[in-house]
């Protein structure tokens, strides 16, 4: 398997001997090639990446600049990078073709669904051309990467880095504008700061909610219970306040340290003795 990411997601097609849109990824990670087949392989290889080099700009779908930009990569980074570059690009390819179609417009959401039908395994990056990138950053890095991906923070934090060096890359060769590339540079580069911190955030609040007193919700009031996806609206050394006058909630100060207004979750929280304790949390998104 490619994907080094456990992917809440369908099972991903293993890797066979044809070239497909999935093999331009791992042409700029072959190993050296030794019997008479392999150097056959490579041959085809090698006239398959050309071929995607030398796509031009205004033609290009993204599953050719995807290979084009790890083909490049390749030179520049050392083995354990590339392959952590290798996964993002894969990841990204999963999150448009599984959801970038819901933002089309009329007439392109019929091509797509044509393009579907016909054959469904990536028909969003074999049909549409690079300029869908930018606008689906967002649901790539906030909520495809938090929801749909069991990944660490160091993946996390690679998800962002390598994304803002793709709309870069993008940018300098035409195939987007500069103003689509900087927004979603910035974005890019914000989500690699933030994930692997919310990521944390949410592991800290977790741990916090192992050691909640046990609450009986039909002895709560309405006022004193919250079972509801809140935003946190500010944070002080040791608490949190959430949306809806939830709060100060005491939480480590590591916890504190790590979290940000606006940052949100599902939480179930309830006040006892004039005191708010959480006693569940879900995914913290920033």
């Amino acid at each position: 398997m490619l994907l080094r990411a456990a992917l809440l997601l369908p099972a991903v097609p293993v890797w066979t001997g044809r070239l497909s849109r999935q093999d331009t990824c791992t042409l700029a990670s072959t190993p050296a090639f030794g019997g008479a087949d392999d150097m056959r392989a490579s041959v085809v290889a090698a006239r398959y990446v050309s071929l995607v080099m030398s796509v031009a700009p205004e033609h290009a779908t993204i599953d050719e600049v995807l290979a084009r930009f790890l083909v490049e990569q390749r030179d520049r980074l050392s083995a354990r990078t590339f392959r952590r570059y290798e996964e993002v690009v894969e990841l990204l390819r999963h999150c448009l073709d599984g959801y970038a179609y819901q933002s089309l417009e009329d007439a392109e959401r019929r091509r797509w669904e044509a393009e579907f039908e016909a054959n469904e395994e990536g028909a969003f990056c074999r049909l549409f051309g690079p300029e869908k990138v930018p606008e689906n950053l967002g649901e790539f890095l906030g909520y495809f990467m938090v929801r749909k991906v069991i990944a660490g923070q160091e993946l996390l934090k690679a998800a962002g880095t390598v994304t803002a060096k793709l709309v870069r890359w993008l940018a300098e060769r035409d195939y987007i504008d500069c103003d689509s590339a900087k927004d979603a540079g910035d974005r890019a580069r914000e989500a690699s700061r933030d994930l692997p911190m919310a990521d944390r955030l949410g592991m800290l609040l977790h741990d916090l909610t192992d050691q909640a007193p046990a609450i009986d919700p039909d002895a709560a009031t309405d006022a004193d219970w919250v079972e509801d996806y809140l935003a946190i609206t500010d944070v002080e050394p040791g608490k949190l306040w959430f949306e809806g006058g939830v709060g100060p909630i005491a939480v480590p100060r590591e916890a504190s340290d790590l979290a940000r207004p606006g940052w949100s979750s599902f939480l179930t929280a309830a006040r006892t003795g004039g005191r708010w304790r959480l006693l569940e949390i879900g995914v913290v998104y920033p």
